[in-house]
């Protein structure tokens, strides 16, 4: 019997296989189907920055519209009782979940500040969140902030949330730091429970017609997953933490792939979307299949088996693997046009 076990941010998982944060997560009724599918647990969707300051701000306008009218114009005022704020909507899909469900509910936070979050971070650890995700989520287009100056907030801001909670917490990551490991162990110093590689970024599009910057989304490739495939398999050698892989994540096999390297699960938003939330179960067959093919009777035997220390080729992983892809695809692409 292969088992399927593992271990995220201290959680006891049944699958490495995660659902991160997306549509079908912001659903009781889909998480319910993950659940039954098979997932190991569930990301929510975020709860942003500038949504709050966003909702702050007509609040504050509204109520100040009629500051200086007649007493009547109170009338006009919002009704706060039956108002809903968006930590309300985080904080009721936190309690309906783990309600519903039985596998860890984690939340997700997607800012850069500090204030604030340590609140929200405890509204939905209370709620129920088994664990908190960080998404750090930010271009860094300002020329006159040095990339350490960056580090530091980000690294201040995970210190003070996992000084102050007592559920664990996680730091999604983009892949465009000078140096990853060095990010990462400073994360892990930090109190940081474990990192997520990684975002996302959605590219803008240009309308030459109009020439407005155009919003575009568009589903991770199975190709993709290389990347975070990478970087897990040298930062594994560096950190204790967990480490997910959230990236091009379309396929049992892609699970495989991550979790040699080093991974402790494999999330996938993406393949979900295009296949729906049973696809869980195709995945948890492939990877099954995968590990008694290949006799791993459990994750944690295969878990790390191909970080760049323990495998064939270490230098595979840096740059000696762009050198010799190059002298390859050269020679091979010469071969076909003599």
């Amino acid at each position: 019997m292969t088992d399927l076990r593992t271990r995220y941010l201290g959680l006891d998982l049944r699958s490495p296989i995660v659902a991160s944060s997306g549509p079908l997560t912001a659903s009781v009724d889909h998480i319910a189907r993950l659940a039954d599918a098979g997932i190991g647990a569930v990301v929510l969707p975020s709860l942003f920055e500038e949504q709050i300051e966003h909702e702050s701000g007509e609040m504050d306008r509204l109520y100040s519209l009629h500051n200086d009218s007649f007493v009547e114009a109170t009338s006009f005022f919002p009704e706060v009782d039956r108002y809903e704020s968006v930590i309300d909507r985080s904080i009721a899909l936190v309690e309906a979940a783990t309600d519903r469900v039985e596998v860890p509910i984690i939340a997700s936070l997607n800012g850069t500040h500090l204030g604030g979050w340590i609140r929200y971070a405890r509204l939905l650890s209370d709620a129920g969140a088994a664990a908190i995700e960080l998404n750090l989520y930010t271009i860094a287009a300002d020329p006159s902030r040095a990339s350490g100056a960056i580090e530091d907030e980000q690294l201040a801001l995970v210190e003070m949330l996992a000084g102050d909670l007592e559920v664990p917490v996680a730091v999604k990551l983009s892949p465009y730091y000078t140096s990853l490991p060095a990010v990462v162990a400073g994360l892990q110093s930090a109190g940081a429970a474990g990192v997520v590689m990684f975002n996302r970024f959605y590219q803008p599009d240009l309308d030459l017609e109009t020439l407005d910057i155009l919003p575009r989304i568009a589903l991770s490739t199975p190709e993709e997953v290389r990347l975070p495939m990478r970087w897990i398999g040298i930062v594994r050698d560096h950190v204790d933490i967990s480490i997910a892989c959230s990236t091009g994540v379309h396929s049992g096999f892609d699970a495989a792939k991550v979790i040699l390297a080093g991974a402790d699960v494999a999330m996938t938003t993406s393949a979900l979307l295009r296949h729906g939330p049973e696809h869980v179960s195709t995945m948890t067959a492939q990877l099954t299949d995968w590990m008694s093919e290949h006799e791993y009777a459990a994750v944690a035997e295969m878990r790390g088996a191909v970080r760049r220390s323990a495998s064939n080729d270490p230098e595979g992983y840096e740059r000696a693997n762009y050198i010799g892809n190059l002298a390859n695809y050269t020679s091979s692409f010469l071969g076909r046009h003599r």
